[in-house]
């Protein structure tokens, strides 16, 4: 008892002395902050940017260290001057990087009234993104870098000020991201193409069909169990010809999702709890070509025990037997308004759209974004990063007749359910 009592004093001891350190944390930020000025200003654009940027508690940490002077643009430069390319690119969820260093560019970690400003050579100042933006005044004119202020001291707070200026200024550091990716689309873009077809009676590759005419076979016979998907006997006439060396692939891209990061759960299983990989390069080898829209970790960590039962049924949702990239994908659904994609969990389909300057899979509470863009791309097989785990919508149509077969290790690729 005495034992217990002496650990409860020892715990209180500690607080009492932690609580008595300082601390950035945001108990420091009080009603009178620069920051909530600025959440509660005129200047709601910023603001939007600011929270959408996930930079909040950034902001806080350096208000708790020192005063910050904030160069806020007006609304209409955000709604109707600023390229809408470059808006795009920036509200797009792979490039936060590039919003929050275009964010931070117009703060400096220094308080700067409008009567300490330099009155003829410029003075630059190291920006919260570590970029230099000089302050100069021209002819009784104060401007920041590029832009004009049209408001000086319009905000003040005892950790900060802010000042209005007329345009939104870009740093070279996201000139040059927004540049590369723009170039990257116009130059790089890889046409998706559909699966080779096979004659259903010798089973060899057909010519291909000319533009815009209807595939010979649809997908449900293209998957259907035949010779050339079983065990392969020796090379030689009759025998089935490998085109490509799909175990290899397939295995490249699981190596590429494991060096990528936040998709161990995919690859966990894909290789351990299932022969999906074995049957995806299968597949590949015979000429398929295959889209996988991985979750990654912190989806999968959401699904239930249930849900994780029929891991196999869940993958199949997520496996498109098309050749698809994120341009190629983007370039659709922006000239579609909505694209509906076979997956191999027949006869399901999942459900494309633009939202936000990128792709969303699935509908209402069980959508997904396209998050991490062409992990892997090898002209076969494409992997594309989602943030969530897609299941198909319930079906209304009666159920249609399952096919009796004896069940074996894998064979759910080639007969699902």
């Amino acid at each position: 008892m005495d034992s217990q009592i002496y650990g409860v004093l020892l715990l209180l001891l500690f607080l009492t002395v932690a609580s008595a350190k300082p601390s950035n944390s945001t108990a420091q930020i009080n009603s009178n902050s620069v920051l909530v000025a600025l959440l509660d200003s005129r200047y709601t654009e910023l603001s939007e940017l600011v929270e959408k940027a996930l930079l909040l508690h950034t902001l806080e940490e350096a208000v708790a260290k020192h005063n910050i002077t904030i160069f806020a643009p007006r609304n209409e430069a955000l709604e109707r001057d600023l390229n809408p390319e470059l808006k795009r690119f920036l509200l797009e969820p792979g490039n936060l990087k590039s919003l929050q260093n275009l964010l931070l560019f117009h703060m400096i970690p220094t308080r700067i009234d409008s009567n300490h400003w330099p009155a003829s050579n410029p003075v630059h100042h190291t920006s919260l993104s570590n970029d230099r933006i000089p302050l100069r005044a021209n002819n009784g004119d104060k401007t920041v870098s590029t832009a004009k202020v049209i408001k000086s001291d319009d905000i003040i707070r005892p950790d900060g000020i802010i000042h209005g200026i007329e345009r939104l200024m870009v740093p070279k550091s996201v000139q040059q991201d927004f540049n590369a990716r723009r170039n990257l689309r116009a130059t790089s873009a890889v046409l998706p193409e559909g699966a080779p077809e096979v004659d259903p009676r010798t089973h060899r590759l057909l010519k291909k069909a000319p533009t815009g005419a209807p595939p010979a076979l649809s997908i449900f016979d293209a998957m259907g169990p035949g010779p050339s998907l079983a065990p392969a006997p020796a090379p030689g006439p009759g025998g089935p010809q490998h085109h490509f060396d799909g175990e290899s692939q397939v295995k490249d891209f699981i190596q590429t999702l494991l060096h990528y990061g936040g998709y161990n759960e995919l690859a966990d299983i894909l290789v351990n709890l299932t022969s999906l990989a074995t049957e995806m390069g299968r597949l590949v080898s015979e000429g398929y070509v295959l889209t996988v829209l991985a979750p990654n970790d912190e989806a999968m960590a959401k699904l239930t025990t249930e849900r994780l039962s029929e891991p196999e049924q869940i993958m199949y949702y997520h496996l498109i037997p098309e050749y698809q990239t994120e341009e190629s994908m983007y370039n659709s659904v922006r000239r579609f308004g909505e694209v509906n994609y076979d997956t191999l969990r027949l006869p399901h389909k999942v459900v494309a759209e633009e939202a936000d300057g990128s792709v969303k899979f699935g509908q209402g509470e069980g959508s997904a974004y396209l998050f991490d863009p062409d992990i892997y791309t090898d002209g076969r097989i494409s992997v594309q990063g989602i943030d969530g785990v897609l299941f198909p919508a319930e079906e209304t149509a009666p159920p249609v007749a399952k096919v009796v077969s004896k069940p074996r290790r894998g064979a759910s690729f080639l007969y699902p359910i």
